[in-house]
């Protein structure tokens, strides 16, 4: 964003981002078969026969669509390389072609999904440029991110439609827009400081302790159990969104909220009562719950991510779709909640193959090195 006398964020990235990381820490990250069902995955997610020729699998969601692109780059396909180049570069372009030059906006569905896909896409499309440094993928970025900042409503978070109001409507939009914008610093741009602390506020906005007032004093929630919750006033207090709260904090550097111990005993527990089903199709929880869950173990590390994540990872290895006589059909999840039918078995195997593809620490977003925190945010 080229506005010189407004403040901007400046986030030291330590990791060496033109180096190739290296696939996996040990068999306790990725073994032979999560790799050929990673393998198997992005060959289904490439199939002319569900990508179809314009590299949409069937839906006009631009959301869905930054899922399937990014399937492809999480494992180191960039647009026109690599062994799905082809494919990586077919959904990229629909997107880029599809993006709405007047307003930056990213989607052509109901306007009721406008930020919803916006935030999503904007946050792949910066993964790519990130790793291209492509111009025409970045004139688009550019405009997303003037649309996602021209949108934040008064109290830090979003609409579902692409307008500034005085409330925003709920923390799953929060987080997909900072993503978005956390996406874009991975690409060397910068970001509005007052947007991302407003954003920050926000989500902790949405945090209500067990046991306790949300406007008690900070030191007596610490004292109960607590989460994130879809609604600020206590509503909705899900998995999914006590991951996308922990991921949004960890990716803007507040590394030492207390809040993010709290969420992270709600999504270990959850995550070490999983059982799977055998070559049923089902992710663990559902595609969008599992998309912010893998992201949160992968930010905290440690502990968490060494317990959990081969949980998730051979769940997915034990429920993925077997059909050899049919390469079209095998190979691939479903989403299991959300969306159905061709788009929910994109959504299923694209979040599905992201999961798979983390420790291959391809992407941008998933480089080592943590960023400097910035004094305005801190609590």
């Amino acid at each position: 964003m080229d506005q010189p006398a407004r403040k901007t964020l400046v986030f030291a990235l330590l990791a060496a981002l033109l180096s190739v990381p290296a696939r996996g820490e040990g068999d306790w990250e990725t073994t032979p078969a999560s790799e050929a069902a990673l393998e198997r995955g992005l060959a289904w997610l490439a199939h002319p026969k569900n990508q179809g020729r314009e590299g949409n699998w069937t839906s006009n969601d631009l959301g869905l669509v930054g899922m399937g692109t990014l399937a492809f780059l999480a494992d180191g396909h960039l647009p026109g390389r690599g062994e799905y180049g082809r494919a990586c570069q077919l959904s990229l372009d629909y997107m880029l072609r599809k993006a709405r030059r007047e307003t930056g906006l990213l989607n052509i569905a109901d306007p009721k999904r406008d930020m919803y896909n916006h935030g999503l896409a904007t946050f792949v499309v910066g993964q790519a440029h990130g790793m291209t440094k492509n111009d025409e993928i970045g004139g688009v970025l550019d405009r997303a991110l003037k649309l996602i900042a021209a949108t934040q409503c008064r109290d830090g978070g979003w609409d579902y439609q692409a307008r500034s109001q005085h409330m925003g409507h709920d923390l799953s939009l929060v987080v997909m827009q900072a993503k978005a914008l956390r996406s874009a610093v991975d690409s060397g741009l910068e970001v509005p400081q007052e947007v991302i602390d407003l954003a920050i506020r926000s989500v902790r906005e949405h945090y209500t302790p067990h046991g306790a007032s949300r406007n008690a004093p900070e030191d007596e929630q610490r004292e109960h159990r607590g989460q994130f919750t879809y609604q600020k006033g206590g509503g909705g207090g899900t998995v999914a969104m006590a991951a996308a709260g922990v991921v949004c904090l960890q990716e803007f550097g507040q590394y030492d909220d207390w809040r993010i111990a709290k969420n992270m005993d709600v999504i270990t527990a959850a995550v070490k009562q999983l059982k799977a089903g055998r070559h049923n199709g089902q992710v663990p929880f559902d595609a969008y719950t599992l998309y912010y869950v893998g992201q949160a173990l992968y930010q905290v590390g440690g502990e968490p991510w060494r317990e959990c994540y081969p949980i998730l990872r051979d769940y997915l290895v034990a429920t993925q779709i077997e059909d050899q006589g049919k390469p079209e059909q095998d190979g691939r999840w479903h989403d299991g909640a959300r969306v159905g039918g061709k788009p929910g078995e994109l959504f299923g195997t694209s979040v599905a193959c992201f999961i798979l593809a983390i420790p291959n620490r391809y992407l941008p977003i998933l480089q080592e090195g943590k960023i400097e925190r910035f004094k305005a945010s801190e609590r």
